[in-house]
């Protein structure tokens, strides 16, 4: 049975099959649901908790 991820950025479940796996050099893996997720916390360098689209927002 495929196992279910949740993204690394915003928190949702990632589909078996569909997603984007990023290896950092110290081997931490980050699992993506979105190309959109993945530039925002590689590239962008976001922070999940300010993004108002993110799941993983605070509440406030």
């Amino acid at each position: 049975m495929p196992r279910i991820y949740k993204c690394s950025f915003c928190g949702c479940e990632i589909p078996p099959g569909t997603g984007i796996i990023y290896v950092k050099n110290d081997g931490t893996i980050l699992r993506f649901c979105s190309s959109k997720c993945r530039k925002s916390a590689v590239i962008l360098k976001r922070n999940p908790r300010k993004v108002a689209w993110a799941r993983k927002r605070r509440a406030s």
